[in-house]
């Protein structure tokens, strides 16, 4: 989402950074850059200015600073100011000390909320923290169904839905609820059957609308003094730019927020609404979407997210993608084979593709790499789909073909590259980087 932004941001601190002395004016010049770029990118004009105000006062002291480069210290500044736009430390949830934490998820139609729901159950269940949710969309039948079906897949218990289905997690846990008395009645339902299923965690998935109106309003006022909730959270959705700033503002005032969960941030919109939402409203972004799978919700570290505009990159988020992904074992054997006189073998680098492959798409990867900044990653040719071709080369020769690849001569190649449905000179090239390979791996 970030990317047009990050990488004109970072072209203007480098042409500051590559000089030994500063002017105010060199400095006025780049604020003034920075401004129309944050303009660009949709972030608000009340935002932007005071950004820019913000860092103009404090980059003419340190412009002063003789032990420490102007220029060093100007990108110090902006990343600050970046930092402090975004909510100045991570914020996470507030949990209840007493009985179970009732988070209300709200937002319009076709924000994600549903999709999130699911997402944010799985991230609490990894936590332990015991959730379950509930539809409490009376409306719209098809969000309930919606609901189960994710809740079944991510494994935790659902309650509201008209239909819970035959088996799995949902059913043994939970039964229809129909309340005439509409959504506030179907939640107090689903809190005392969430109850007795021990959850310690609920999550109410509220009806959306196409847009902000009274009778939604009302509904969820209704809710909130029903249920009291711990958490009242946003989704909205990162690509409508200031629609999200203006939809987060009405839902503040009406609902009191505590939170917003940006969702589609894997996408490839300007990002103002990120950059404008706590400067706006002052209620903390706390978790963000970042693709479609069920394990693409982040928790949203305003730190990270700035080294990330500025091509800092986010290693603890690396480090963390790699340890949720990673097999420990797997990666230890590996590194044991590559140590040997022997070396790895293609078996063993079929099992490292696979957990390279279960930590998301190459180039979101390489994006949280230090150094690598947005022009950098365009110039990179990483192509997941490529990724795909190479382990179905793989999966199509034998096993003894994978521990010893000195044997494939021609007709095997011909063979292996059939199976695959890729041509032989791929086979061939594959073949050819792999040895490439496991020769740099001794001689490191």
């Amino acid at each position: 989402m970030f990317t047009a932004l990050s990488e004109q941001i970072t072209a203007v601190l480098k042409r500051l950074t590559g000089r030994g002395v500063l002017s105010e004016g060199d400095v006025t010049e780049a604020l003034r850059e920075i401004r129309r770029h944050l303009l660009e990118a949709d972030v608000s004009f009340e935002v932007t200015r005071g950004f820019v105000e913000r860092v103009r006062e404090r980059a003419v002291g340190a412009l002063q600073l003789k032990s420490v480069s102007p220029g060093q210290q100007v990108v110090k500044l902006v990343r600050d100011e970046i930092v402090a736009l975004l909510g100045g430390t991570r914020q996470g949830l507030d949990f209840a000390s007493v009985g179970p934490t009732v988070i209300l998820l709200v937002g319009l139609q076709g924000s994600g909320k549903t999709t999130t729901a699911a997402k944010l159950a799985r991230r609490l269940k990894l936590e332990q923290k015991a959730p379950c949710v509930v539809a409490a969309d009376v409306d719209r039948p098809a969000a309930g169904e919606q609901l189960r079906q994710l809740a079944v897949q991510v494994g935790v218990p659902v309650f509201g839905a008209a239909d819970h289905g035959p088996g799995g997690i949902a059913a043994q846990h939970a039964a229809p609820l129909q309340s005439p008395g509409g959504a506030v009645e179907l939640v107090r339902d689903a809190l005392k059957a969430a109850d007795q299923a021990r959850c310690r965690t609920v999550i109410v998935d509220t009806a959306g609308r196409l847009q902000i109106d009274v009778e939604m309003m009302d509904e969820l006022r209704g809710l909130r003094a029903a249920v009291e909730p711990r958490e009242v959270l946003l989704v909205a959705d990162g690509m409508t730019g200031q629609d999200a700033v203006r939809i987060a503002r009405g839902f503040h005032e009406a609902v009191r927020l505590t939170g917003v969960i940006l969702t589609k941030l894997d996408g490839d919109a300007r990002g103002g609404a990120a950059l404008s939402i706590h400067g706006v409203t002052g209620v903390p972004i706390k978790y963000v979407g970042v693709g479609e799978k069920p394990d693409a919700l982040e928790p949203f570290d305003p730190a990270r997210m700035a080294g990330r505009i500025l091509g800092q990159g986010d290693v603890v988020a690396l480090v963390e993608k790699a340890a949720g992904a990673v097999d420990a074992e797997a990666a230890q054997r590996l590194e044991r084979k590559v140590r040997s006189k022997k070396g790895m073998d293609l078996a063993d680098f079929l099992v490292a593709l696979k957990q390279m492959q279960a930590m998301g798409p190459l180039k979101q990867v390489l994006s949280l790499l230090p150094g690598v900044n947005a022009k950098a990653l365009k110039a990179v040719r990483a192509d997941d789909q490529r990724l795909k071709h190479v382990e179905a080369i793989v999966l199509s020769m034998t096993p003894a073909e994978r521990a010893e690849p000195s044997i494939l001569n021609g007709s095997r190649r011909q063979r292996i590259a059939k199976g695959a449905g890729r041509p032989v000179q791929e086979v061939n090239r594959l073949l050819q980087q792999f040895q490439q390979m496991k020769q740099l791996l001794k001689r490191i």
